[in-house]
């Protein structure tokens, strides 16, 4: 397609296409975020089982593990832009769907755990489609920035949205899936407006290799194997989101409003970072920031883990966030850079299925942990597990801690 050319502005401002991006990831993400909250509340109100509000969480990891890698293949062979519009368009006739049984009495726990699992589908396939999108809407030498700029847009949401869909809530279920569904639906209209260059290759027939090259890639780049390996053991190992409830309850004794508060504390540490650092990015050292970043995380892990001071805890939640942050935006920046724009959908594909994965997963293992050992020991425990985890990825993947300057990842 006949584009004017990509404007020499250093302003993300200036480039329209990110712009429009940058609001497509609030939309979205408000409307995930509003939409897991009605989900939640109804199903418990629904069944008042605990053990049913965990099949809502499976009933959307298993087809992102089972989906995730065709996705990516899919974002490699067909227009990114329109994969990204039609699974938000998607998303939006689900929304309707929960908010039409929630009006007219139909839903049930069934009904919704079905819904999400679509859900789930659908997502499988926007995730690394927007990610494999992004590194073509701005200058190769602005890709860093726009990652951070693009985190601040998901922290945002994350914050803003349990709150916004729980106010909705109130005014009953069919209310807060209508939002969410006009949150999808603006989603999908400012995605078709988006306009970029990119030759899609020839839809070659789909193979196990091809769907599994971008795993093989990864392997062959150890820099960028290092950075996804590192970010996920350390989500594994340091993850307390699972046990808030329990610190909030039981050891800073805060309550519910407590608990509200420290699940907020790590988003606003990094939203903090990812504002700072979308208007002045790394210069220099960016494989060795990384590593300390990681360290950062780990250690305020055992912060969080030994406080039994409220504003510490809080303090330490947000520092947690903030190094999380930083972590990201290198492990993006490194995977964006070093990847042809043919395998970008197929190596997202692998770094969602990864880093997402982890995420619960270490949710898991904390309460499991917690279980055996107690609560304290099992996340400082997770703490000293990702210090550990720095010192031995600083030995296997030497390549990353040699990365200077981001651009010099830049495939060629």
């Amino acid at each position: 397609m006949n584009l004017p050319a990509i404007p020499a502005s250093e302003s993300l401002l200036d480039h329209r296409p990110f712009v429009l991006f940058w609001f497509t990831r609030v939309a979205t993400i408000l409307g995930y975020q509003m939409l897991t909250v009605a989900v939640g509340w109804q199903v418990y109100a629904l069944t008042g089982s605990a053990f049913d509000l965990g099949l809502v969480g499976l009933a959307q990891f298993l087809p992102a593990v089972l989906l995730l890698l065709a996705a990516g293949h899919v974002a490699d062979r067909y227009d990114r832009r329109l994969i990204a519009g039609t699974c938000q368009a998607l998303q939006a006739v689900l929304a309707l769907g929960l908010a039409a049984g929630s009006a007219q009495g139909w839903i049930t726990e069934h009904a919704i755990f079905g819904m999400v699992f679509a859900l789930g589908a659908v997502r499988a396939f926007e995730t690394p489609t927007l990610q494999a999108l992004l590194p073509a809407l701005v200058p190769a030498r602005m890709l860093p920035r726009a990652v951070a700029a693009s985190s601040t847009a998901v922290q945002s949401a994350i914050i803003v949205g349990p709150a916004l869909g729980g106010l909705l809530y109130i005014a009953g279920p069919a209310w807060s899936y209508s939002a969410c569904a006009t949150m999808f639906a603006t989603a999908s209209v400012l995605m078709r407006r988006i306009r970029y260059e990119r030759v899609v290759p020839p839809r070659e027939p789909a193979t196990l290799k091809s769907v599994f090259a971008g795993l093989s890639f990864i392997r062959s780049r150890q820099a960028i194997m290092g950075a996804i390996t590192l970010d996920m053991v350390a989500v594994l190992l340091g993850g307390v989101t699972a046990l808030l409830p329990i610190y909030a309850k039981d050891i800073l004794h805060t309550g519910p409003w407590g608990l509200g508060v420290l699940r907020s504390a790590p988003a606003i540490g990094a939203l903090t970072v990812a504002l700072y650092l979308s208007r002045h990015p790394l210069k220099r050292h960016a494989g060795r920031t990384m590593f300390a970043a990681v360290a950062v995380f780990g250690v305020m892990t055992i912060v969080f883990g030994l406080s039994r001071w409220f504003p510490l805890s809080l303090v330490a939640l947000a520092f947690l966030g903030a190094s999380d942050m930083i972590s990201v935006v290198v492990r993006s920046s490194l995977i964006q850079l070093g990847t042809p724009d043919a395998m970008r959908g197929r190596v997202s594909a692998v770094n969602a299925m990864f880093i997402g994965t982890s995420n619960q997963l270490g949710e898991f293992e904390s309460g499991v942990t917690a279980a055996w050992l107690g609560t304290v020991p099992a996340v400082v425990l997770g703490g000293v597990g990702t210090l550990l985890a720095v010192g031995l990825g600083m030995r296997l993947f030497p390549q990353l801690a040699r990365v200077d300057r981001l651009e010099s990842m830049r495939h060629v």
